[in-house]
């Protein structure tokens, strides 16, 4: 399985912007389908966006679609999460997750991903 370690979450006023980064160990990143979640307190786990192996196609909750991007670098071993013009409603921990399977989407499923980060907080006061 591959370790997943996220970072940059902060606390932000409504309107800024913040860039999350999930760095993966392992020789094989470039095989998993990646995502990002979110939780707030006393929520469940909510999808936020997948990308899938190659990063020729991506998914993204209808909540954060047009304000959040996520991309990946190979190369790297880094998956990115660019969130703008936050509101406080998008206030939660954030997850990274890899799967090994097939693009779809039950990627917009917690239970569907096998590997996890610990998440990172993300704060956003109005």
């Amino acid at each position: 399985q591959v370790q997943l370690v996220e970072s940059g979450g902060g606390l932000v006023q409504a309107g800024a912007s913040l860039r999350l980064s999930c760095a993966a160990s392992g020789r094989t990143f470039s095989s998993y389908n990646m995502g990002w979640f979110r939780q707030a307190p006393g929520k469940e786990r909510d999808f936020v966006a997948a990308i899938s192996w190659s990063g020729r196609n991506t998914y993204y909750a209808d909540s954060v679609k047009g304000r959040f991007t996520i991309s990946r670098d190979n190369a790297k071993n880094t998956v990115h999460l660019q969130m703008n013009s936050l509101k406080p409603e998008d206030t939660a921990v954030y997850y990274c997750a890899a799967d090994r399977g097939g693009w779809g989407l039950h990627l917009t499923v917690a239970g569907n991903f096998g590997s996890w980060g610990q998440g990172t907080l993300v704060t956003v006061s109005s």
